[in-house]
């Protein structure tokens, strides 16, 4: 297990995956899903990528265009449809943006971001793993196993094997490693997979 550096508020997980991200970009845009306040955006704007990102929040979107001026960003709920326009992205990013929902809503959205990807084309994800306590996956109301209501919200929590299901079909599973985030004001513990459009 990777342990953050406390000194660090900002979170590069991204910089190893560049190059990768770069060479499906040469299929199409990166689509960033939840892109919040546009951190990871501006790094995938300085790697030379075409971005359309979108959030449920219209005050992050407004900061994150402010923040990333050469994106096309969009205010909108992951269970619409993606603001695509007809473009095929190469690659999707979904940083913890993929866990507030039902599994059977879970697995439809995964489903979506495959079925939007050219084959061979590239999701980068991460996903709220099931020891991560300091930010919910303990002491709240459980609403079904490794989902939580956790301040009013509901919150989704994922295992190894979780994982491995949410992406059988179709997809081939590049890397997927448990590992500690340092951003946030304790250490946040996640699943981060780098997955392949396969069929």
């Amino acid at each position: 297990m990777n342990r953050p550096d406390p000194s660090e508020s900002r979170d590069p997980w991204l910089a190893r995956w560049l190059p990768l991200l770069r060479e499906a970009g040469r299929l199409g845009p990166v689509l960033e899903i939840g892109c919040g306040e546009g951190e990871d955006s501006v790094e995938l704007l300085g790697a030379g990528l075409e971005l359309i990102a979108f959030d449920l929040s219209a005050d992050s979107i407004a900061a994150a265009a402010r923040r990333a001026p050469g994106g096309k960003f969009h205010c909108r709920d992951v269970r619409q449809p993606f603001p695509l326009d007809g473009v095929r992205p190469g690659a999707v990013v979904a940083s913890l943006s993929l866990h507030y929902f039902p599994w059977d809503e879970t697995v439809g959205i995964a489903e979506r971001i495959r079925q939007c990807l050219p084959p061979g084309g590239k999701l980068l994800c991460r996903l709220n793993a099931a020891d991560d306590h300091h930010y919910g996956a303990s002491g709240h109301p459980e609403i079904a196993q490794d989902y939580y209501l956790v301040d009013g919200a509901p919150k989704r929590f994922f295992n190894e094997r979780a994982v491995r299901e949410l992406f059988a079909g179709g997809w081939r599973i590049l890397s997927l490693e448990h590992r500690v985030s340092g951003k946030y004001a304790l250490p946040k513990a996640l699943w981060e997979a780098v997955l392949e459009r396969s069929s």
